[in-house]
């Protein structure tokens, strides 16, 4: 009985990792694909963030509502759904033959992968008892997933090598189909009888804030920002952003309870998860597009030279946990922070050499990946070890939501930063509103990496990265150092002043 049961458990442990390698490789498999998705599909550059974006948005929306979904109507029931419309949306995707099929088909790819992820945590939770088990089982889901992170963009680049792109999304049918056949014979069913109700309000009105502060920032370039209807969208943002800290100071359940951000730990450690998020994740949406535009690699090139910016993130959070026992998280995460912004300024200065190449940039994208290993771990304990148990699954909602929210407004905004470098580095200034226009339409080609025929491109396109490796290591140094000042003097310290003072 005790074998079977084990055995039982093996192959649910084996089902969850397939899937977070799944979620995984979706974040980071697609953007070593992005320049040859808008040659071929026909796309343009607020097009390819898009790409990336309405997968970030999408699983943003729906990761609180998740578990109350799964509490309510079983986390095995949920999990096989969304499985479903993960394989399904996955093979939409490797389909689309325009690019707005493929930002559709990635929205629902995103919802259905976040509420994977949610689904994930609370099988894993209920299967696995015995402390000791839960433990391994964690670990294990924890390699699996770093691995589809870390590894996503060379397997992107090694499918598009020997097949095409459509597979990069294709191959998540069958992985998606063996899951779900493996879950059906060995998860176990399981709820919560005392499931809150949904908070409808609070979900729907952060999702508007954070869809139009992103669409804001992706469509003000062309739109005008200062017109009526770019100001327009900034006033909704505004209007959903209030609507939605009203709704959650009101309700008797909220999705965020806001007390919790008096607690200086947690809130110290979320600052760092969104350190990582305005710096090492969304950089990695464009790092692609410097490697094949700036450098001249190609896919697979491109994924093998992203191994130096990612690796690192998966060898060190040992590291990182060990630094954490000994030192207590309030250095370690805003030293990791400042690590990583120590590294973007590091690739700062690499892509401004007079004869830029892979040796000027990879060190700087070690020592950030080196930042992002150590951080990351310390950053999840805390957010959720800092808190109740009680309240634990309300720390790691917001721990996840803050994540994506910060990466989704900033691989919009470090598009606008790279657009608007590249303009710089074209030089002049424009004498009218159409020669304006028609500058920013060559800049944002630049940006998408077509640098065919222009000679300035791959300079214009090495100065636009140097805006956004500044604004990523200012922004993480800034974050770390509020965070840092979050933590304060543990308690203990402030004892001992105490008694010598009296």
């Amino acid at each position: 009985m005790s074998a079977s049961l084990s055995s039982r458990n093996r192959t649910a442990l084996f089902a969850v990792c397939l899937a977070s390698l799944m979620f995984g490789l979706e974040i980071s498999s697609v953007p070593v694909i992005l320049p040859t998705l808008e040659r071929v599909l026909g796309g343009d550059f607020r097009q390819m963030q898009w790409v990336m974006n309405a997968y970030t948005i999408a699983s943003t929306t729906v990761l609180m509502a998740a578990g109350a979904l799964a509490d309510r109507f079983g986390r095995r029931r949920v999990f096989l759904i969304s499985g479903l419309l993960f394989g399904a949306s996955s093979v939409m995707c490797g389909l689309a033959g325009d690019v707005t099929t493929l930002i559709v088909a990635r929205a629902l790819q995103g919802m259905s992968g976040g509420v994977l992820l949610i689904c994930m945590l609370a099988i894993l939770s209920h299967q696995f008892r015995d402390g000791r088990e839960r433990g391994k089982a964690f670990a294990a889901w924890g390699v699996v997933f770093g691995f589809g992170l870390g590894f996503g963009p060379l397997i992107g680049g090694v499918i598009v090598a020997v097949s095409d792109w459509t597979w990069v999304f294709l191959v998540h049918g069958p992985i998606a189909a063996l899951t779900l056949l493996l879950v059906l014979t060995s998860v176990e069913e399981s709820r919560d009888p005392q499931a809150r109700r949904l908070d409808w309000a609070g979900m729907v009105s952060l999702s508007l804030a954070v869809l139009g502060l992103a669409f804001y920032l992706t469509q003000g370039g062309e739109m005008g920002f200062a017109r009526p209807a770019s100001l327009g969208v900034l006033a909704a943002t505004v209007f959903f952003l209030a609507m939605f800290i009203v709704v959650e100071r009101r309700v008797p359940h909220p999705m965020f309870d806001f007390s919790v951000l008096r607690n200086r730990e947690f809130s110290g450690a979320l600052l760092g998860s969104m350190g990582m998020n305005f710096s090492f994740w969304p950089l990695m949406v464009y790092l692609p597009l410097y490697f094949h535009g700036v450098l001249g690699l190609g896919e697979l090139a491109s994924g093998v030279a992203l191994l130096a910016y990612t690796l690192p993130a998966l060898v060190f959070p040992p590291v990182g946990e060990r630094l954490s026992l000994r030192y207590r998280p309030g250095l370690v995460i805003p030293g990791g922070l400042f690590t990583i912004g120590a590294g973007f300024l590091l690739m700062h200065w690499g892509v401004g050499a007079s004869e830029p190449g892979l040796w000027s940039v990879l060190p700087g994208a070690l020592v950030a990946g080196i930042g992002l290993g150590i951080t990351n771990t310390p950053v999840t304990n805390t957010t959720t070890g800092s808190v109740s148990p009680d309240r634990a699954g309300m720390a790691s909602g917001l721990d996840m939501s803050a994540r994506l929210i910060s990466l989704a407004v900033n691989i919009a905004l470090m598009g606008l930063l790279l657009v608007r470098g590249v303009q710089s580095g074209l030089g002049g200034m424009p004498t009218d509103a159409g020669e304006a226009a028609n500058l920013r339409v060559l800049a944002e080609r630049i940006a998408a990496g077509d640098v065919a025929g222009i000679a300035a491109a791959p300079a214009a396109l090495a100065h636009g990265f140097g805006w956004i490796t500044l604004y990523g290591g200012l922004s993480v140094c800034l974050l770390a150092f509020a965070s840092l000042v979050l933590f304060g003097v543990p308690a203990a310290g402030r004892n001992r002043r105490a008694t010598c003072a009296g």
